[in-house]
């Protein structure tokens, strides 16, 4: 009995020896660098040859210290705290409108938010600011134009604006207020039954929104609903989890978060009654739907409560807390990775485990692993959260990503709004062949690459066999491939017509009707969503 007593005795303390060593050594290395790292600075202070720049080397230091961790490990200084305000909570102090700027130009009104200040005072798509404040705007950046645009809410901007119908000029004080951009962009009736909530964040109160939002939608009849989480990039757990407790039981666990401690794991369920746990449910997803979104879609789908559909999401399953640090700065710091109802992690990259590079690689399928929802069904971790009904996304062409990330069909839509006291209500608005025959000449003046996929592959295929010394020998194959992918600019456009005519109809209800207008033009041509409402749905 004394052997073994004495034995468990010399176990015990040679495990407590090796975790007492193990953090000294943790520490020891944390000092030894931070002494290093101080005296590389001190030397250079003292010694370099130029005088040091050094907020400039400093903040690059620290900035590639967290990029060797993940990317949502970041210094936030006191400098930027308003751009970490505008990330939690979609808000900013300014007139609420979205500019168009071109080098040496003015300032063009392109979209006034509903309800901003810029709708209340009367600017409208296409008026042009001459001045801010006094200040000429001709030779001001895109960036410079918009700061000084924002400002504390109650203060006054002057703006010199030229009125895009009468053309005259006036002088247009402006009060800036709290600009809020809703989460819930869109909620209404599809049918008869079928409700719809466009949903592209979770910043404070969204999950309250979102239930009077839903309680609306049964006032109206509505006996479907479909939860639209595309292109939703997440933002507060808190937030994900209150809206999961809308439809499932009280009580029910929702997520897990998980630091590197036991002390550090934390179940969370849900804690008020719900609004509905029986209506049938789709929630829609795709690549850019990440973080809450996944714990939302997730937690659906463990519990069986919804049918998910779409493609498969992101997968950041890391969670971040924010931390103060000295002169009012923060770090967001990655301090969990979180865990659905079934026991599945979605993180899709290890940044934990780096190649020998440096560059990390998504988690293989071959190493996934198998969970169980509530009633049986099978899902999987490592790589987002897969939905039950795969449906494909539209593909458009190179042509289409041009005239959009070019700004040629903005700035057309600007002129447009020039030409347009008015339009037709948003449901019964339709671009014409007249109008397409409009665009067309405007985007023939305009200078972007309308090159096809085809073209770009064969301008690249052309450069490399150049550089091999190949290009002489198979010049006449070379010209015959050129001439049958040359094609000019308005053939391609009009051969194009079905992709384009959305997004500048879109885009011209949007300046007239507000954003919400632009969304249910959005869903009149939204393949996917087609898809998804005559699917048979998995969860019922």
């Amino acid at each position: 009995m004394k052997r073994k007593i004495y034995m468990l005795m010399a176990a015990a303390m040679f495990f407590m020896a090796g975790v007492t060593a193990e953090g000294q050594s943790k520490g020891f290395r944390l000092g030894q660098w931070s002494e290093i790292h101080n005296a590389i600075v001190m030397e250079l202070n003292r010694s370099y040859v130029d005088s040091l720049p050094v907020d400039r080397i400093m903040r690059a230091g620290v900035d590639a210290m967290l990029e060797e961790l993940d990317p949502y490990t970041v210094y936030i200084p006191e400098e930027e705290n308003e751009d970490l305000q505008m990330m939690l909570s979609k808000t900013y102090g300014g007139i609420g409108a979205i500019i168009h700027k071109k080098k040496d130009e003015n300032v063009i009104i392109n979209e006034p938010y509903a309800g901003s200040p810029a709708q209340k005072y009367g600017l409208q798509c296409g008026d042009e600011i001459l001045q801010i404040d006094g200040l000429p705007t001709k030779g001001l950046e895109t960036k410079e134009s918009s700061d000084r645009m924002k400002g504390k809410p109650g203060t006054t901007v002057v703006f010199k604006v030229k009125k895009v119908r009468t053309g005259d000029t006036l002088d247009i004080p402006v009060v800036r207020e709290r600009i809020h951009f809703p989460d819930i962009e869109y909620a209404g009736m599809l049918d008869d039954t079928t409700g719809y909530i466009l949903q592209s964040g979770f910043t404070e109160n969204v999950s309250n929104d979102l239930r009077a939002k839903f309680l609306d939608l049964k006032k109206q009849g509505m006996r479907r609903f479909v939860l639209d989480l595309r292109g939703n990039g997440g933002g507060l757990m808190s937030e994900a989890i209150g809206i999961v407790s809308l439809f499932v039981p009280k009580g029910s666990l929702v997520v897990t978060a998980k630091g590197n401690t036991k002390d550090s794991i934390k179940e969370y369920h849900t804690t008020a009654e719900p609004v509905d746990t029986e209506i049938p449910m789709i929630v829609l997803i795709d690549s850019g739907s990440a973080s809450s979104s996944e714990i939302v879609s997730g937690a659906l789908q463990d519990m069986d409560r919804a049918t998910i559909m779409g493609k498969r999401s992101y997968g950041k399953g890391l969670v971040q807390s924010i931390r103060p640090l000295p002169y009012n700065g923060q770090m967001k710091i990655t301090t969990s990775k979180y865990y659905t109802p079934s026991g599945r992690c979605v993180q899709a990259i290890d940044y934990a485990n780096r190649n020998d590079d440096g560059s990390v690689g998504h988690i293989p399928d071959s190493l996934t692993r198998e969970f169980k929802t509530a009633a049986g069904r099978t899902v999987r971790d490592g790589g987002g959260i897969t939905p039950d009904v795969d449906i494909e996304v539209p593909q458009y062409s190179r042509l289409v990503y041009s005239l959009v990330l070019g700004g040629v069909i903005d700035q057309y839509v600007i002129n447009y709004a020039r030409g347009h006291e008015s339009i037709p209500a948003v449901d019964d608005f339709h671009f014409t062949d007249e109008d397409f025959e409009d665009f067309i000449a405007f985007a023939r003046t305009q200078e972007f690459d309308y090159r096809s996929s085809a073209k770009t592959y064969y301008d690249q295929m052309k450069k490399e066999l150049e550089k091999d010394g190949l290009a002489d020998a198979m010049s006449d194959e070379l010209k015959a491939m050129e001439k049958a992918l040359e094609m000019d600019k308005e053939r391609f456009i009009r051969l194009k017509k079905e992709e384009i005519v959305p997004f500048i109809e879109e885009e011209i209800a949007t300046r007239y009707w507000f954003q919400e207008a632009g969304v249910k033009v959005r869903l009149r041509y939204d393949e996917q969503l087609k898809k998804a409402l005559v699917s048979p749905l998995i969860v019922k």
